[in-house]
């Protein structure tokens, strides 16, 4: 599926749920209100959906939130579409979360065709973790972790730099996470959502922290691609990867390989823009799947050419009023 712009989309992020048990500062507000779980496509929407995609030429499928593994019964899902590697269009399914639920289902994810997983974590130290997370325990997360890794599982640590919160831990958790074979993505945070406070304070452009990185590590550029918004460089000492999303110091779109499915349905073809299309309305009214297959492929001619987000002290409000969890992390 080729968009307006030459880019052939091959991966599909689809957020099953926008309930989390975290309440991350920069993500969300603490006392969320969230969508009335009738407005959330059911499991085996999602699966119908998720397959017509991958007919249309998706590769690549990521579960996200909210934190995916709070949807009650997300195994099913999980379970109908690992049965389609390699038998499909589809190459892999994959997740992103918190880690909070990871060690429950750490095994059963193995066991259904889930190599690579990414866990988000923002600190190493308890406290502060409590602090950015409003209600989490690290060490929830660090159990899940080492299960995960022991079933054979691939994990990769997303941090968001805050700056003023994590800055200064910064190179200790790409220490800690190449100790542990993993490698780590640095994440500009993103003006998505009322989250009760100005970004612009934690506001860390990473293109200017690459300073401080290359002062504990020797970088090189790699050519390492996944057809998404993260540039890598390998650490001479290690080996292993740091990779930097850079949605406002560095826009990252012209490489951009996807979209995004939200839990009610709505497809965003660009994470910063608010167009959409509604696949809910049109599978509830019985739709066929060709009207389905129509849809997608006119939703893929609508794709931008990048986003829009800014922060600085002129916009410190939202670039879209959706909240990242409701989009898919």
């Amino acid at each position: 599926m080729l968009d307006p712009f030459n880019r052939n989309i091959t991966y599909l992020r689809i957020s099953v749920t926008d309930r989390c048990d975290f309440r991350c500062v920069y993500c969300m507000s603490e006392n969320m209100t969230f969508l009335p779980k009738a407005n959330l496509l059911t499991l085996e929407e999602l699966h119908r959906l998720a397959s017509l995609f991958i007919e249309c030429g998706i590769q690549k499928i990521r579960l996200t939130g909210g934190e995916p593994l709070v949807r009650k019964n997300l195994m099913w899902l999980i379970e109908k579409l690992s049965q389609k590697i390699g038998k499909s269009n589809l190459k892999e399914l994959t997740i992103t979360t918190n880690g909070s639920q990871l060690a429950s289902f750490a095994n059963d994810l193995a066991d259904n065709e889930i190599k690579r997983i990414n866990v988000s974590l923002d600190t190493l130290d308890s406290d502060l973790f409590k602090k950015i997370t409003r209600w989490g325990e690290l060490s929830k997360v660090l159990d899940g972790i080492k299960v995960a890794q022991d079933s054979g599982i691939k994990i990769k640590i997303n941090t968001v730099a805050l700056k003023g919160i994590n800055d200064q831990e910064i190179p200790s958790i790409i220490k800690w996470a190449h100790s542990n074979g993993m490698d780590i993505t640095l994440i500009e945070t993103m003006p998505m959502g009322d989250i009760d406070g100005d970004r612009t304070e934690n506001y860390l452009p990473l293109t200017d922290y690459m300073k401080v990185l290359e002062q504990e590590f020797k970088l090189t550029e790699s050519d390492y691609n996944t057809g998404g918004p993260s540039r890598y460089y390998t650490s001479t000492e290690t080996g292993c990867k740091i990779g930097l999303i850079t949605p406002l110091s560095h826009n990252f779109c012209s490489d951009c390989n996807r979209v995004r499915v939200t839990c009610t349905g709505k497809m965003y073809m660009c994470l910063g823009q608010d167009d959409s299309v509604d696949f809910n309305k049109l599978m509830r009214n019985n739709a066929t799947d060709g009207e389905i297959i129509q849809l997608i492929h006119r939703s893929i001619s609508l794709k931008p050419k990048s986003h829009d987000f800014k922060i600085d002290e002129y916009n410190n409000a939202p670039a879209v009023d959706r909240h990242m969890s409701v989009t898919g992390g």
